[in-house]
């Protein structure tokens, strides 16, 4: 990496988008604040100090051109990626430059795949949808604790939250990835996508300490159901949410993340605990945390350090277990997250 090498973010005075600056100035570079929204722009501009802001309608090329110029990378943290992504994706192709979201709307990840994977290829760009906790995290996790197994017969992700207070940004996602599905919902077996219209399992699970036994909603639909199977051959995928921190997120009333200390994040905890099988084996790798929101800034921005430093291991649309040393990288977040590994042999 180039110290004070410009990283345009896209959506910079959302909730993420904040976390997004301050992580990117931490890292030696230096943040571009664009979005829709000019009056906010140049408000939080005011407010962090931050020079250089450009303001983009994502329906106008020619700006999304001009907000891009001279960055060496975009991060995209403007939902809803369903109207978003695709725009950001071909700015960044135009410009020659990698792109990444932190989407958590599963039909805009597939989108991304779906829609850009040839033309990223031919053109040796890399472009990372889903960079973010759902979806990069549990995808690296699910790589580390793979490590040199060719091939599994299951993988699962579940996850321990304490609360979740959704931001008006996570409802909207919501909004618009409920009605893409028509109220069904989506879930990873047998080897590929499909939808169901009965209503998700409820299972025991028991994590790792200090969480212990939790019931989960079973097949809960995070991008992770995306992105890891593009790349690891697992035969079954499945993830999982605390039922409680899923109560919070559908309520109506449910507050928006509180800033407790100085960086802005929340009280809210996480663990995610990941089970990998083939044959009689078991591998786990589980990851600690605090706020879902504030922790997908270190993630994306070590992503961006990572390609622009060429430590990346392929090309084209590629999930963050496909690109990186997954272990390497979980070990490189910490203080922001806590990441182990572990085996139980064959019977």
């Amino acid at each position: 990496m180039v110290a004070g090498q410009m990283v345009v973010v896209y959506g910079a005075y959302g909730h993420t988008g904040r976390f997004m600056v301050a992580e990117l100035r931490e890292r030696g570079f230096v943040p571009v604040l664009s979005g829709r929204d000019a009056d906010k722009l140049k408000a939080l501009a005011v407010s962090t100090d931050e020079p250089h802001v450009r303001p983009a309608p994502v329906d106008d090329p020619a700006a999304l051109d001009r907000a891009l110029a001279g960055a060496a990378a975009v991060i995209n943290c403007a939902g809803p990626f369903a109207t978003t992504a695709a725009p950001l994706v071909e700015a960044a192709l135009r410009a020659g430059i990698p792109y990444l979201d932190v989407a958590g709307e599963v039909e805009a990840t597939v989108d991304t795949f779906a829609h850009f994977a040839d033309r990223a290829r031919e053109a040796g760009a890399v472009v990372v949808p889903a960079m973010a906790f759902y979806g990069g995290l549990g995808d690296l996790l699910a790589t580390a604790a793979m490590g040199d197994w060719e091939k599994a017969d299951e993988a699962h992700i579940a996850y321990a939250l304490d609360s979740w207070h959704p931001t008006p940004g996570t409802r909207a996602a919501g909004a618009v990835s409920r009605a893409r599905r028509g109220g069904r919902r989506l879930r990873f077996a047998n080897g590929k996508m499909e939808y169901r219209d009965d209503s998700a399992p409820t299972v025991d699970w028991l994590f790792p300490d200090p969480v212990g036994a939790r019931t989960v909603f079973g097949e809960f639909l995070t991008a992770d159901v995306v992105t890891a199977p593009t790349h690891l051959p697992v035969s079954e995928f499945s993830t999982y949410m605390t039922v409680d921190a899923v109560k919070d997120v559908l309520a109506p009333d449910s507050p928006a993340p509180a800033a407790v200390d100085e960086r802005g994040r929340s009280a809210q905890t996480f663990l995610v605990d990941v089970v990998v099988r083939s044959g009689g084996r078991e591998r786990r790798a589980v990851a600690r945390g605090r706020d879902i929101y504030a922790v997908s800034a270190p993630l994306a921005v070590e992503a961006v350090h990572r390609i622009l430093a060429g430590r990346t291991r392929t090309v084209g649309v590629a999930a963050a277990g496909a690109l990186f040393d997954a272990a390497d990288f979980l070990r490189a977040l910490s203080p922001h997250i806590s990441f182990e590994l572990s085996e139980r042999p064959g019977e």
